[in-house]
């Protein structure tokens, strides 16, 4: 670094940074080299060539991380010496060195504070004598920017060593270069967050306020506009309050001749409505006003344009006259800034505020559509994208409560019918006015990014409303057409995939009349598409084929279809076809077959040589299964299909098996004829009629066998895959199939049916087996059931399942009913009061008679049911819960018989009431006979028992609505906790009935049953939460019409209330129990649960500050499902969640921290802490799509956290974006 030689120093510097990144360590123990490096570094901030000095600056930015705290001072005097002097190169490279060694300063540590303490005051200082005729602007603002830089970075430190920086900054907002202005308004933004409350009123009285006023200039107009949506950008709590003060002032400033000072105003008035949401509500009529009238400022430009009243009436067919020229171009004129500004005013009203849509169809959306041919390109995409906007929000909203329009709202239907204006409808009306003005910019001369725009718009209307583009399929035909005739390039590229997927949905959408004509003249153009190396293009042109070929069925003979074919077949014999198109490909072939099954029969079957060979096992797979589904194939083809499928599944490759097996059993249902494969090849011959015989002799030797390997634990969804392709050979070929199950099968399928593992759909398909092997051959039906008792009793004690072997055995007594009497009586024996059979047999006995007494009348057993229930008073809490579901379920097959028992038992025996009622549960529909002892028995103190009856409660209801609603209502006003929570879950369990039979029943009542959400009893308040979640998930459609009286008694619940936590003493230890976390764990369940099923009845802005404050929960399940909710904003309401980026940075930072590890740290916590962590990660990743750079400060602090090298979750993140 002494070198005279400019190279070595320059090379030198960049050795000694190299050093630093292998070596954090590089100077310990060893100052003297550390301050002499150190100052050697700041010597060549100086050097004569500023290559060298760049790299000074560079090495002191990664040296500030190695060098001891007290040797940063040095460091900060000389750039200060260095900015305060009088050579101008220097200076500027010393706020370069400034910035760089604000910026890699490491965030926490006293370090940030030593070097604020020291440099803010010098900044203020140097901007104190900036108002000397010398001081050079290019200072000043090198100055504002390191002052900007380190107050985002270290706010409280940056704040607290700085002695009123507002007073010192506020001057330069009047500065005569417009630079220096508008770097002084950021900076100054930046500390009113930080500054004492009392400083923001001040600078409304003395600055803010008089330079509003009609008799302020110009240029402190524009200015402390600036300055307002700053300080709403940084501080928006300090502008909300006074926001009365300022709006009016910018209403009218917007509105005199200059169109930069328009421009401002409108700009902090977009900022305004997005940062104070709820404050400025008031004056958004008065915004919606000032910005509708903007979006048409154009002082210098007259045209015989349509005003918007026009706009809307009968579309003129005189394509060929513009209303604006094209040709236009005026360099002075800045009117355009004015209009884009206001069509963002009102794309932030559409993105914040669902319930003024109405309002904007019926006062904002004319004049936009009029606007759609502005001369300004940029103007005319701003002006599209808002109406997108705004067509998006009503897909999501469009039947959310809407407010009151001054303007109509009402329109008269049939005689004299008024009817409701809702967002859906206005749209629809405008939907002509709107099409005809886009389409007629959508011209050949227009540019790449014009048309995008276009066809982005009118997808969005066809999502939103489907089949509305009917009356101008022609011109979009020719407009598409023409789009796509033009030459493919790296700028074209993009557009054109969009023109594909804008078809693909307008064919489908649309039904084949509104654009038949046009198909001659598109399809060549797609067929040139689907022929492009680009995969995207490629891709979309399939699909755009695929939905044409759904909406020309049956497809008659035409050339395109056979061009298609070809290509489709080039395509995927082609091993370098890209995946996405080889699966659109794949498509097209299934379509083809369905859509012109006739022309597919002629090819000779080249489509699945190509499959075959094509490399994609998966997409073969699909195909096949799809096309032998549901088309009529010949015998040969299946055969040959069944053949090769079961080639698949003997590949030693697991990857494709599941849906291998789906396929195979699709093709062994056709029941059809079979040919071999030659070679590789499916044969396909001309269509004999479906071959009835049933499978060939031969499949089920060659399967059975093979299938034997997939009946293992190991894989359930394999072995449930084998167990329904038995079922289907027993059941089609039962002949040929049976002995091969009986020999070889059945021991194996002994084992599986006791094993704990199997249950859902592989525990339905293995009964399944069992029903078909019986129905197969009843000879063997006696052999069946001692097989599973035996194989059950050879099993090790806790990894059997005597539930599943009893569904087995009643699946035996189904599939053969003459072996019930004698199944019945052997299982009998083992309940009697003298058997000395083992608790395993009694175990199996009594759920075995339970199950076949679900179908089977059992009125002359009644010893059984007697020894059951004796058996209630049994030690192992096991036979205790197998009697009780043995005794209920010999109910349901006889009613009459034995229902008196069990009630007569739970009215009589407190100690058995819970097993009584659980017998009582099984019965799917019981008698009004219970109704009273089960309100009787909700009494009790004890919560199982309450809510076993009211499960029962709830099934009676569920059968007779009509006369047990009524009932429930009455018993809202019971004095009792108990009786009033047993009312609240019954309504429950009527929820999980999806079928609507006695919805018009139950909603009137629902506000009556929820009012419970505010009870005095905790438990009833819990329960209540609970069946508002679950009328949320099941039938949302009678909730939705009551959440603006439900969702503030929700809120309530979600806080936590000091007078639910008690300490409790456990030894020497005090333990904080809280009472109410489960009620506010369900609260928060049901809020996510609305917004899944009821977003467009919610205010956002609200629900958005609940879920903020529970991330602030103590409990991490609070937490986690407030990760989950805003995963979803972000998706529905991306706009709101980025505006409060901010609020939820430190509680995500807190949840990426780990857990403290002590002395009584366990492995459940440091489990606890990791899961919570991913959750917060999951968050922060899905927000962090929605950022936009700069806007957020403290959340760029977090996402910076987990995201740069070297953190623990770098990689992590990485993968979830």
């Amino acid at each position: 670094m002494l070198s005279p030689d400019q190279d070595f120093r320059f090379m030198a510097l960049n050795d000694l940074m190299a050093e630093i990144a292998m070596d954090r360590t590089l100077f310990h123990g060893d100052e003297p080299s550390e301050v002499k490096v150190l100052n050697q570094v700041l010597k060549l901030i100086e050097d004569k060539i500023s290559e060298v000095k760049n790299q000074a600056v560079k090495c002191l930015g990664q040296l500030i991380k190695v060098i001891r705290e007290n040797n940063l001072t040095i460091v900060v005097d000389k750039l200060i010496q260095f900015s305060s002097g009088k050579e101008e190169e220097l200076r500027d490279v010393a706020g370069l060195a400034f910035k760089t060694v604000v910026s890699e300063l490491p965030a926490d540590g006293k370090l940030a504070a030593a070097v604020s303490q020291k440099m803010v005051p010098k900044l203020l200082a140097q901007l104190q004598n900036s108002s000397q005729p010398a001081t050079p602007p290019d200072s000043i603002m090198e100055t504002l920017s390191t002052l900007s830089v380190l107050v985002a970075r270290f706010p409280q430190q940056a704040t607290s060593a700085a002695n009123d920086p507002i007073k010192v900054i506020l001057p330069l907002t009047s500065h005569s270069r417009a630079a220096v202005r508008k770097r002084a308004i950021t900076t100054l933004a930046q500390y009113v967050p930080y500054a004492p409350p009392a400083e923001f009123p001040e600078l409304m009285k003395s600055t803010i306020t008089p330079s509003l006023a009609a008799s302020a200039s110009i240029e402190k107009q524009q200015t402390v506009s600036q300055l307002v949506g700053a300080v709403a950008r940084y501080a928006p709590t300090r502008v909300a309050p006074v926001l009365g003060d300022i709006i009016p002032g910018l209403l009218a400033a917007a509105q005199r001749e200059d169109s930069d000072l328009c421009e401002g105003c409108l700009q902090t008035l977009e900022t305004l409505t997005l940062r104070c949401p709820t404050e400025v509500t008031p004056y958004l009529p008065s915004i919606m006003l000032i910005a509708k009238e903007m979006v048409k400022y154009d002082p210098n430009y007259a045209a015989d344009d349509e005003d918007e009243d026009e706009a809307m009436g009968e579309p003129d067919d005189d394509d060929d006259d513009d209303a604006v020229d094209d040709a236009y171009s005026d360099d002075e004129d800045t009117s355009y800034k004015v209009r884009r500004s206001s069509a963002k005013v009102i794309l932030a009203i559409i993105n914040t505020r669902p319930e003024l849509l109405t309002s904007l169809y019926l006062n904002v959306s004319p004049v936009i559509i009029s606007r759609f041919g502005d001369r300004e390109e940029s103007v005319k995409l701003e002006l599209w994208s808002t109406y997108s906007h705004l067509i998006k929000q009503t897909g999501v909203y469009g039947d959310a409560p809407q407010a009151k329009s001054t303007e109509g709202g009402k329109r008269k239907r049939g005689e004299g019918m008024e009817v409701e204006d809702t967002p859906y409808t206005l749209l629809k009306s405008q939907v002509q006015a709107l099409s005809k003005a886009l389409l007629k910019q959508l011209q050949p001369k227009s540019s790449a990014a014009v048309l995008q725009a276009g066809m982005d718009l009118l997808q969005s209307l066809l999502v939103v409303l489907p089949g509305s583009l009917a009356p101008q399929a022609q011109s979009i035909s020719s407009i598409t057409a023409s789009i796509l005739g033009s030459s493919s390039s790296s700028t074209t590229s993009s557009l054109h995939a969009t023109v594909l997927s804008f078809l693909s949905l307008f064919f489908s959408t649309h039904a084949i009349a509104a654009y038949k004509s046009a198909i001659p003249a598109l399809t060549p153009k797609m067929l040139s598409a689907s022929s492009q190396r680009h995969p995207r293009i490629a891709s979309e042109a399939f699909r755009a084929f695929s939905a044409l070929l759904i909406a020309s069925k049956p497809v008659q003979a035409a050339e395109w279809v056979n061009k298609l074919y070809d290509e489709v077949v080039a395509r995927l014999r082609s091993g370098d076809t890209d995946a996405e198109v080889r699966m659109r490909a794949e498509d097209v072939v299934i379509e083809l077959w369905l859509n012109a099954t006739d022309i597919m029969r002629t090819k000779g079957g080249h489509e699945w040589d190509a499959l075959l060979k094509g490399g994609r096992l998966e997409g073969a797979v699909r195909v096949v299964e799809k096309v032998a589904g549901d088309v009529s194939m010949d015998g040969a083809w299946v055969g040959s299909s069944t053949e090769w499928i079961f080639g698949v599944l003997q590949r030693p490759a697991k990857a494709g098996k599941s849906s291998a097996f789906g396929c195979l059993e699709v093709l062994l249902q056709q029941c059809v004829g079979y040919t071999h494969l030659t070679g590789d090849t499916l044969l396909t011959v001309s269509p004999t009629g479906r071959y009835k015989s049933g499978v060939p002799e031969h499949i089920p030797a060659e399967i059975v066998p093979q299938l034997i390997h997939f009946l293992s634990l190991n894989d359930l969804v394999l072995m449930t895959h084998a167990l329904s392709t038995l079922n289907i050979l027993l059941r089609v070929s039962p002949k040929q199939t049976y002995p091969l199950v009986e020999k070889s099968v059945l021991p194996t399928v002994y084992q599986l049916a006791h094993s704990p593992s199997v249950s859902g759909t592989a525990l339905e398909a293995l009964t399944e087996f069992f029903q078909d092997l019986v129905a197969a051959d009843n000879d063997i039906a006696g052999h069946i059931v001692p097989g599973l008792v035996l194989a059950l009793e050879k099993s090790k004690t806790g990894e059997t399942s005597p539930s599943n072997v009893s569904k087995c055995v009643s699946a035996v007594v189904r599939g053969y009913h003459d072996l019930a009497a004698g199944i019945i009586a052997e299982f009998a024996k083992s309940i009697k009061p003298r058997s000395k059979s083992t608790q395993q047999h009694v175990v199996l006995s009594l759920l075995a008679l339970g199950e076949i007494g679900k179908t089977i009348d059992m009125a002359n057993q009644q010893e059984i049911f007697s020894n059951s229930l004796a058996l209630f008073s049994a030690e192992s809490e096991t036979i205790r819960a197998a009697a009780a579901f043995a005794a209920g379920n010999i109910a349901v097959g006889s009613l009459h018989t034995f229902l008196n028992h069990l009630v007569a038992q739970m009215q009589s025996d407190q100690e058995k009431r819970l097993l009584t009622l659980h017998a009582l549960k099984e019965l799917e529909t019981v008698a009004g006979a219970l109704w009273v002892p089960l309100f009787a028995v909700s009494s009790s103190s004890e919560e199982t028992v309450r809510n076993v009856a009211a499960g029962c409660l709830g099934q009676l209801t569920t059968a007779n609505p009509t006369s047990y609603l009524p009932q429930l209502q009455e018993r809202l006003a019971d004095p009792s906790p108990s009786v009033r929570a047993t009312v609240v879950a019954a309504v429950r369990y009527t929820f999980a009935d999806n079928t609507q039979s006695y919805d018009e029943l139950l909603s009137p009542l629902i506000i009556q049953f929820m009012s419970l959400v505010h009870d005095s009893d905790l438990a009833v308040r819990r329960s209540t939460l609970s069946t508002l979640n679950a009328a949320a998930r099941n039938k949302p459609h009678l909730v939705r019409d009551h959440l603006s009286g439900l969702m503030p008694l929700l809120y309530k619940e979600t806080f936590q209330k000091p007078e639910l936590i008690r300490i409790v003493e456990m030894g020497p230890w005090k333990h904080r129990v809280d009472d109410g976390l489960e009620a506010r764990k369900t609260a928060y369940e049901t809020m996510y649960t609305i917004l899944d099923t009821c977003l467009a009845k919610i205010d956002i802005h609200e629900f958005l500050s609940h879920v903020i404050t529970g991330l602030r929960d103590e409990a991490n399940e609070i937490k986690v499902l407030c990760h989950m909710m805003l995963f979803r904003l972000s998706q529905v309401a991306p706009t709101a969640v980025s505006l409060r980026l901010d609020d939820m940075a430190a509680d995500l930072s807190v949840g990426m921290k780990g857990a403290p590890v002590g002395k009584d740290t366990v492995k459940q916590d440091l489990e606890r802490t990791a899961e919570l962590q991913r959750s917060t990660l999951r968050a922060i990743a899905a927000l962090s799509k929605i950022s936009a750079a700069g806007s957020s400060s403290e959340f760029d602090k977090v996402v910076d956290s987990v995201s740069r090298p070297g953190s623990q979750w770098s990689s992590e993140f990485h993968e979830l974006l």
